[in-house]
């Protein structure tokens, strides 16, 4: 049984590497700034998505319940919508945001190579000032997403092998460990994107031309998903 739990632990961080999933959270974290908000990001997409697989998953195990296959096939396609509107907001930021790369301090004397816009901004870029705050307000909406794939494919997925466990407690058990695994999963993989996202040396036009390509490739997977749906 602790064999069996374990296991439910290392295929939940191996679900956070699935293309829809990475495809997702590259969206909502192109445009962060900051090593620390990256994985938290990542981190906080495991925890929607784990929420949800307790909620639905745990009722459905004590109810001995499932949801129909064709909700989730609806479920499922509503993500490949919800992925093609994330690549295009990538796009659609990308020509709105003007972006540069530049060293700058913090009254507390620390300075960085960071990632600034000066969008909608009518002063010439020297009378800007850049010592500032770097606020992160879109938290819930990278939750939301959370949610939503969690809702989809998973709760099918992990119900599976859940319900297939001598007690209900012991199938929660299973979905609880799987989706820690999921967060740590997340987690390791924003901490590899920070690392392409936030180099140093990494020039103004490749900044945009990654961000093009994480939203066009947003939106093919989107794409897929609702074709794959459908069919």
């Amino acid at each position: 049984m602790i064999s069996m739990l374990l296991l439910g632990l290392l295929v939940g961080a191996g679900h956070a590497l699935e293309i829809d999933h990475v495809a997702a959270v590259a969206a909502l974290v192109c445009g962060k700034s900051s090593r620390r908000q990256i994985i938290r990001h990542g981190m906080i997409w495991g925890a929607g998505h784990t929420l949800v697989l307790l909620l639905v998953g745990g009722t459905a195990l004590f109810v001995k319940s499932a949801l129909p296959q064709s909700f989730s096939s609806d479920l499922e396609m509503l993500v490949g919508v919800m992925l093609i509107g994330l690549g295009l907001h990538v796009l659609y930021r990308l020509h709105r945001d003007r972006v540069h790369f530049h060293q700058h301090g913090h009254s507390s004397g620390a300075e960085h190579i960071h990632l600034h816009s000066h969008a909608g901004e009518t002063r010439p870029h020297d009378q800007t000032a850049h010592d500032h705050q770097h606020p992160d307000t879109t938290a819930w909406r990278t939750l939301i997403v959370g949610f939503m794939h969690g809702l989809a494919g998973s709760a099918a997925l992990v119900m599976g092998t859940a319900a297939t466990l001598s007690s209900p407690l012991l199938g929660v058990a299973y979905i609880a460990l799987f989706g820690l695994g999921s967060i740590f999963g997340m987690g390791m993989i924003s901490a590899g994107m920070s690392a392409v996202l936030l180099p140093v040396n990494l020039l103004t036009g490749m900044h945009k031309s990654l961000h093009f390509l994480i939203g066009v490739g947003t939106i093919a997977v989107g794409a897929y998903v609702i074709v794959n749906a459908g069919a």
